[in-house]
């Protein structure tokens, strides 16, 4: 079975680039990117167990920039009318 997450990352100030740009370099990171609010990063992850996504957040957790983490198991996924269309169509969307 698929588990996918979102993890939200708060890090150093000046440091979300780098941070970010090492997190999609990561196997299970579907996406990462900078954001405005609470956190600093969200990413997409997708394991096929608990275990990897647990080896995944202590080998973040490990980088001295990264401040505190939070991660979201998703239950249920909903796609957009774009994305259904475009599968539907045999076009691939990212």
């Amino acid at each position: 079975m698929v588990i996918k997450a979102y993890v939200l990352f708060k890090v150093n100030s000046g440091t979300e680039k780098d941070v970010c740009r090492k997190i999609v370099d990561l196997d299970n990171v579907l996406d990462a990117s900078i954001i405005y609010g609470e956190y600093d990063i969200i990413a997409r992850v997708t394991v096929q167990e608990l275990s990897q996504l647990n080896e995944f957040l202590d080998n973040v957790r490990g980088n001295p920039s990264v401040i505190l983490t939070s991660t979201m198991i998703v239950a249920q996924e909903y796609k957009g009318r774009n994305k259904r269309e475009n599968v539907n169509a045999g076009v691939r969307t990212k």
